[in-house]
């Protein structure tokens, strides 16, 4: 584990809280409590938290509001803790950006698993099975900056991408010309592939496709073949950095 790992949990209800930082110091972390989402603001603006666990249900601001500035401008992983179980709940949360979704209540066990399995991930960023020492990559008319987040047409101009859509683009460029199914696009991502994170795929690369310029009824980079998966039809061509 890594001695610098901090994270910060914003969670109104005090009780609930002093379990997570309970149990999250207890398994090595440095953790810091924020009850409200201004505080956590304040504190965002000189100091960057590894990973953030976010209640949905905060007093001054709607959690999911949150969720959507540390994936899409910070680039910060980010875990949603609610009492909220509806899948409709926990699919907006992941389209939004967010790493992974706990439903309350929870065990300490489950906690701490999906909290290293979320930092795992983010260690990984910037890094290629393929090529490793490789960060941009090229496909038709793109250009994609995995060490920025960066996507750029012929044009120059820029599309952001939060942290959710840069790796399943990974995965894609990773693997062009193969049928990836569900299941092996969350085994990559490193999900549970028992979770409802296989539903979830289908509103993240609906929304890459958009970012793409894809048409969607007939789609040319990333192609659904029905009843299968998924398929990136692109040639990609890797830059060597």
């Amino acid at each position: 584990m890594n001695p610098t790992t901090s994270i910060a949990v914003i969670e109104d209800d005090d009780d609930i809280a002093d379990i997570i930082v309970s149990v999250l110091a207890e398994a090595g972390y440095q953790v810091r409590r924020f009850a409200t989402a201004a505080s956590f603001h304040e504190t965002l603006k000189t100091d960057r938290p590894t990973l953030c666990l976010i209640d949905l249900g905060l007093p001054d601001e709607n959690g999911l509001d949150l969720v959507r500035l540390l994936s899409n401008t910070h680039n910060i992983p980010n875990i949603i803790i609610s009492g909220k179980r509806a899948l409709t709940d926990k699919l907006i949360g992941l389209e939004l950006g967010a790493d992974d979704y706990i439903a309350k209540p929870f065990e300490s066990a489950e906690l701490v698993a999906r909290v290293r399995t979320v930092l795992r991930r983010a260690g990984n960023e910037g890094r290629q099975v393929t090529a490793p020492h490789q960060s941009l990559a090229r496909f038709q008319q793109w250009t994609i900056d995995f060490n920025s987040f960066r996507l750029i047409d012929e044009q120059n101009n820029e599309i952001s991408l939060n942290r959710s859509e840069v790796e399943i683009l990974r995965v894609f460029l990773n693997r062009p010309h193969q049928l990836l199914s569900r299941s092996q696009i969350l085994e990559h991502l490193q999900l549970d592939v028992d979770s409802n994170f296989d539903r979830s795929i289908d509103v993240r690369i609906s929304r890459l496709r958009n970012k793409l310029g894809e048409d969607r009824q007939n789609p040319k980079i990333i192609k659904t073949v029905y009843g299968e998966g998924y398929l990136f039809a692109a040639v990609v061509t890797w830059v060597q950095s």
